[in-house]
């Protein structure tokens, strides 16, 4: 089976989504090797102007009429979703249509977009949705498409990752972390993260158990200067920036840190479709505090791997906080069943192959 996948991110593009495409060719299980047609050199889109999408007509028509693809995966249901649906009518080769949070979101806010994206998901074959909070959204809007929805949530590869000890004693010196109990936050610093939230529950953690606290912020985004607006100065000893990280940094501060804070929200469709960074924390044996909402029940189960909390109410995040730094033995629970649970239930060859079967692709070896 011939399959190529269209997506607008791919690595070495960064983001969730592109790092989910990534995996999916990497662990790929039919035999002939899953093909990538991506935007990382301008071939799919104009860089502006009207049907700025029509490159990527050119290019996937150019693949169909040399048969040389015997299924399409669409990564992005507008505008390539577009795209498929017109080449549906010309070309017999099937299409399958992933869905992960604010695409889908987004593809329904106005009446235009609404007719397009049902129209859409009306000539897909398939449709694989990153989570089960937008396969419900997805069930919603378009009921008669249910028996083509499954649920394939992204996952983790590599295993438990090997931390240098030498450079993790350099951390706890640089930062005088001996004794203190370490809270995380990782990720673009955009609202939806729920960070500025996170802020607001920290400067209202009670003495004496503040000063044995230390948040670090981890990540680069629009709402930086907002966020750093929102600590007072008598606790920027407490709330650190840390800027963006490269990935070995990244996954020495997930290996130092005690708690992994991220209480993601919604705000008007903008929500988290997953929340990987939940499952890296986990990977590494840390529990985590997330928001309830969009899809990260998925990846966060309340008092197995980490404790949700309400991600408007800054209140319930200090709760969640002061419940964790106090019981160093709930934390290790937590972390250790959410180390298992991503080891066995989220590895990225278990997931690429439910990508395969709800595909109804026979695993050729």
């Amino acid at each position: 089976m011939r399959t190529l996948l269209v997506t607008l991110e791919f690595p070495p593009f960064k983001g969730g989504i592109a790092n989910y495409y990534g995996h999916l060719a990497n662990y790929w299980p039919i035999a002939e090797h899953l093909t990538v047609l991506d935007n990382n050199q301008g071939e799919l889109l104009f860089p502006r102007g009207f049907l700025a999408w029509r490159p990527a007509l050119w290019a996937l028509n150019r693949r169909l009429e040399k048969g040389q693809v015997d299924y399409v995966l669409i990564g992005h249901i507008l505008p390539l979703g577009t795209v498929a649906w017109i080449l549906s009518w010309f070309r017999s080769t099937p299409y399958a249509i992933f869905l992960h949070g604010l695409d889908f979101s987004s593809a329904t806010r106005t009446w235009r977009k609404r007719l397009l994206t049902r129209l859409i998901l009306r000539r897909a074959d398939k449709i694989i949705c990153a989570n089960t909070y937008v396969a419900a959204k997805v069930e919603k809007f378009y009921p008669n498409g249910e028996k083509k929805i499954s649920v394939i949530n992204p996952g983790v590869s590599g295993g438990i990752p090997r931390i240098d000890t030498a450079r993790l004693a350099e951390l706890n010196q640089e930062y005088s972390l001996e004794g203190k109990t370490v809270i995380l936050s990782l990720g673009r610093l955009v609202r939806r993260k729920g960070v500025d939230q996170a802020i607001k529950a920290m400067t209202t953690v009670p003495e004496p158990l503040i000063h044995d606290l230390r948040y670090f912020i981890a990540g680069a985004g629009p709402d930086e200067k907002y966020l750093r607006d929102l600590v007072p100065p008598r606790y920027m000893k407490n709330i650190v920036f840390l800027g963006q990280l490269s990935e070995e940094e990244k996954w020495l501060w997930l290996n130092r840190t005690d708690i992994f804070l991220m209480p993601a929200r919604d705000i008007a469709g903008d929500f988290e479709g997953f929340g990987i960074v939940y499952l890296e924390a986990n990977l590494c044996g840390k529990p985590v505090i997330a928001g309830r909402a969009g899809g990260v029940g998925d990846a966060v189960i309340d008092s197995y791997n980490g404790l949700m909390v309400d991600p408007e109410n800054p209140d319930d995040i200090k709760r969640a906080i002061i419940e964790l730094a106090s019981d160093p033995a709930r934390r290790g629970q937590l972390g250790k069943q959410g180390q298992a649970r991503a080891l066995t239930e989220f590895n990225w060859e278990k997931q690429a192959a439910k990508v395969a079967a709800a595909l109804s692709f026979n695993n050729e070896s």
